[in-house]
């Protein structure tokens, strides 16, 4: 899988504001390139490419990881008045020297709960470095304050070359809630981490599952080159268990390997709960059928589901009748990443992520800037 206040405008109609929409970086040429799905490009980064996304009102928080690619800048931040500032503070989202448990070392997955607080997945991974002591760990944060509500190390459900993506916070199971990791792994041994945050109690299910691992032979067309998983060195990225999504009740968790065009599901009552058996969770997969090639994921307030279509360009939505559609295209959605919807609008960083150098032979084919974007979504 594989995840972050007001964005400055002049000019904005009191019909925008009464939506609660977000101020929009407006540039001269997005009209030209605007898509049929009324494609807006709410932010644009000139040196850092963004992965996971969150929006909280109208506030707009993105991470960086540095796990493909090491960069100066922080590792999660707000953009605010059309520039990245770190989020809370430098000290903690900037820092390469402080003591790994403390910092924010490598941001990846960020999302909210029920109660409107931000949370971030930091996979403690610098490009080139093994993962530190305290780097890996789940953070929770007070969005009105940056102060630090929550923080558990992951641990005794860390492997040396773990790879934590994405999570999802539930505040339905558990004293103070419980969350879910995707740990996509970078040597082949993904599976869901489920962190009980009273507790700190952590473990790691379905590691052996082939629904968790990529699927074999798995193909697909990325700027006009047929690639393949299996291709050594890799050609894009890909591996197991990537995006998750939790459904507006929290009753039900959503997910899927990158290198898969299946969506799988688990009720949340059962991976909630740590008395049951891999066996019992395995029995419990709903396969929901093809979803298309996704890296992210999320669902809306009615509880429909999105997903990035990295080989269409494209954002897919499946509607509660279990069917999907298309509800954005545009050729800048290069490799669409970290996604987040809320009642207005479905929000995605384009995150450039097949154009790296390890994908071309060393050469990186980022374009800068990198690009934020939304659709706006409307009742089913």
């Amino acid at each position: 899988m594989r995840v972050f206040a007001c964005i400055a405008l002049s000019l904005m109609s009191t019909a925008a504001l009464a939506n609660g929409a977000l101020f929009l970086d407006v540039h001269p040429t997005d009209q030209a390139h605007s898509s049929p799905a009324n494609v807006e490009i709410v932010a644009r980064l000139p040196d850092l490419d963004p992965s996971g996304i969150a929006v909280i009102g109208n506030r707009l928080f993105l991470s960086f990881p540095k796990h493909d690619a090491d960069h100066d800048g922080p590792v999660l931040g707000e953009w605010r008045d059309g520039r990245l500032v770190p989020f809370p503070d430098a000290a903690m989202a900037s820092s390469t020297t402080a003591d790994p448990a403390q910092r924010l070392v490598s941001v990846h997955g960020i999302t909210t709960d029920a109660r409107g607080r931000l949370w971030v997945v930091d996979d403690g991974k610098v490009h080139g470095q093994a993962i530190a002591p305290g780097g890996a760990k789940l953070v929770g944060f007070d969005p009105a304050t940056g102060r630090v509500v929550a923080k558990v190390l992951i641990t005794s459900a860390l492997l040396p070359d773990s790879h934590l993506n994405d999570l999802r916070i539930d505040l339905t199971h558990g004293k103070e809630g419980t969350a879910y990791i995707a740990d996509s792994s970078f040597d082949g041994h993904p599976a869901l981490i489920v962190v009980d945050l009273a507790s700190a109690r952590q473990r790691r299910v379905l590691a052996n599952d082939a629904r968790i691992k990529a699927d074999p032979g798995y193909q697909t067309v990325l700027e006009g080159r047929v690639l393949r998983q299996s291709a050594k060195p890799p050609a894009f990225p890909g591996g197991g268990v990537d995006g998750v999504a939790l459904s507006a009740d929290s009753s039900t968790l959503y997910f899927a390997a990158l290198s898969s065009r299946r969506l799988y599901s688990l009720p949340t009552a059962l991976l909630a709960d740590f008395a049951q058996s891999d066996s019992a969770l395995a029995d419990a997969i709903v396969d929901l059928g093809e979803k298309g090639a996704a890296d992210g994921m999320a669902t809306d307030s009615w509880g429909r589901l999105y997903t990035t279509a990295a080989d269409h360009d494209a954002i897919f939505r499946r509607n509660l009748d279990g069917n999907f559609e298309q509800v954005a295209q545009d050729p800048r959605f290069i490799w669409p990443d970290g996604i987040f919807a809320d009642e207005h609008y479905v929000y995605v960083v384009l995150g450039q992520w097949t154009r790296l150098p390890q994908y071309h032979d060393g050469v990186d084919r980022r374009q800068p800037p990198y690009l934020v974007a939304r659709v706006p979504i409307s009742p089913p």
